[in-house]
């Protein structure tokens, strides 16, 4: 039986908050969804939730996803209660979303075999995705380690995941994998070893690599996979055709594919060898879209203050202080006149987010978005999640207001030596960072007509890196606006507190990318 027959079963291991199979359970053939994601693993508890939340919400057809999912997003009813009005979809979304640590003492290796076999039922032909969080990696120089005094690879549990993922592979075989992590892995060395030279070597071949570590069972079957480039022709081991190779080839800019970020992140599909005839097509280039054409859309709100009283009051006299008083006088001929009119309009504009104050969890209003409209908004949301400012010091206002005035004028962010000085932070680390160079990018405006600076899972502790656009918002970003920038559709709620809610939207696959490489599998699958 061919692939392409029966809907695709896919397991996503380390599966964060599911950015990858959102956009593989998204994909559509002939308006008919073509991949079925029957388990994701996830160890992060908030995450999980986030996880199962959203195989909840897929257990229904798009077009009918009940009113209670939307009273739950809006705080109207309880989790719980979402759950006990719709326990077989929700005992579905609890088998399909499994909060376990691959290897863990609570779930060792007979059990997630007994998981996988269990969500493929009699399938043969199946698709992974995902793949070990980076500092799994870092210890792929193992044959070495083993000379150091004291190392013990069964204690260290980075070298236990990558090890894993690898039993998995050659213990259940899938058709295809798809393998996602970050750039610096191209780079990274062990020993004076390249991991990613490593890395290609143990997916071509990962019974031999279990092998050379005395971590493998006996396998009637022995397969190899072929790794192949998304963008270009490379692939590995490397065919004749490749007169040169660069690790590069590997890597996806995800600004040249329709996603409003400039996220570069390595992905490897990999083929099994009994398919190896079938050659994958590349992703198909896309104009750049730019953090405007998301973010557009959303409820204007304000900033909050930290370390003194937070009212509506307070926030503008604050903000004010940059054009009046001792501030002002103080600033006043070091900042150019266009600046300057930028300013003082932002200013005058600060009553357009008197409504939405702050925002919130969840705020009503009638969402828009300028592009793929269908993908990321929900009629029956009626309103936004996961949209509330971070608070700031009052210091730090007067910094971000500067600086996205000068970003609306040069469309560029200010180098710290381009702020007053009265405007400098008060850090013992800015003088010594001005005199080596290393402070270009202190202050991050993200800036309108262009794609974001990469959303990462640290973006809730570097707010000075994520500033809005928007003079009269004055703020860093949102969750909900570093989602539409990774590309999730608003009615993808975030669980947990927003320090984890943000860490979630960072460490994920934008799901529009995904869906694009869910694609190129789907076109490989059907020609099986």
């Amino acid at each position: 039986m061919k692939l392409y027959n029966s809907v695709i079963p896919v397991i996503d291991l380390f599966a964060g908050p599911g950015g990858l199979a959102e956009g593989f359970s998204s994909y559509c053939s002939n308006e008919k969804k073509v991949f079925n994601v029957c388990l994701s693993i996830e160890k992060d508890p908030y995450a999980h939730r986030t996880l199962e939340l959203r195989s909840f919400f897929r257990q229904f057809p798009s077009n009918d996803v009940p009113d209670a999912y939307y009273e739950y997003l809006r705080k109207e009813i309880s989790r719980d209660q979402l759950f006990n009005k719709f326990i077989k979809e929700a005992s579905a979304a609890k088998n399909e979303a499994l909060h376990a640590e691959l290897g863990s003492d609570n779930f060792p290796s007979e059990k997630i075999d007994e998981k996988i076999f269990k969500a493929l039922g009699n399938t043969k032909r199946w698709i992974l995705i995902g793949g070990p969080p980076c500092q799994a990696y870092s210890t792929v120089g193992r044959s070495r380690n083993k000379g150091i005094e004291g190392y013990v690879p069964e204690k260290d549990n980075r070298h236990f995941l990558y090890q894993e993922y690898l039993r998995i592979i050659s213990k259940h075989w899938p058709s295809l994998f798809v393998m996602e992590n970050v750039k610096g892995l191209l780079s990274a060395k062990v020993n004076g070893g390249k991991i990613f030279d490593h890395i290609l070597q143990d997916l071509h071949n990962p019974l031999s690599a279990l092998e050379n570590i005395n971590s493998y069972e006996n396998n009637e079957k022995r397969y190899k996979y072929k790794i192949y480039s998304l963008v270009n022709q490379t692939s590995f081991p490397f065919d004749n055709s490749q007169s040169t190779f660069s690790p590069s080839d590997f890597l996806i800019q995800s600004e040249n594919f329709g996603i409003p970020q400039t996220r570069h992140r390595l992905i490897l599909l990999g083929i099994r060898e009994d398919l190896w005839g079938l050659l994958p097509k590349n992703l198909t280039p896309h104009k750049q879209i730019s953090a405007n054409q998301v973010l557009e859309g959303l409820p204007k709100i304000r900033s909050g203050l930290s370390r003194e009283s937070d009212t509506r009051e307070t926030w503008d006299k604050r903000l004010s202080e940059i054009i009046e008083g001792h501030l002002f006088n103080e600033i006043n001929d070091q900042v150019d006149q266009e600046v300057w009119d930028c300013i003082c309009v932002a200013l005058g504009g600060l009553d357009v987010s008197k409504k939405y104050e702050r925002g919130g969890e969840f705020v009503r209003y009638n969402a828009t978005c300028k592009y793929r409209r269908e993908w990321f908004l929900d009629s029956k949301l009626k309103g936004v999640c996961n949209h509330i400012s971070k608070a700031h010091m009052p210091s730090d206002l007067h910094r971000y207001m500067y600086a996205s005035c000068f970003a609306e004028v040069y469309e560029r962010s200010p180098t710290l030596p381009e702020f007053p000085r009265k405007l400098w932070p008060a850090h013992k680390n800015v003088h010594k960072a001005k005199r080596s160079g290393n402070f270009s990018d202190r202050f991050r405006v993200q800036l309108e007509s262009k794609p974001a600076t990469t959303i990462m899972s640290h973006i809730s502790k570097d707010g000075h890196y994520y500033i809005h656009y928007d003079p009269a918002q004055c703020r860093s970003l949102t969750v909900r606006e570093a989602a539409r920038l990774q590309t999730f559709p608003d009615n993808y709620f975030f669980e947990g507190p927003r320090t984890e809610q943000y860490s979630q939207v960072g460490n994920a696959v934008p799901p529009l990318l995904a869906a694009q490489i869910a694609e190129v599998v789907y076109d490989i699958a059907k020609r099986a």
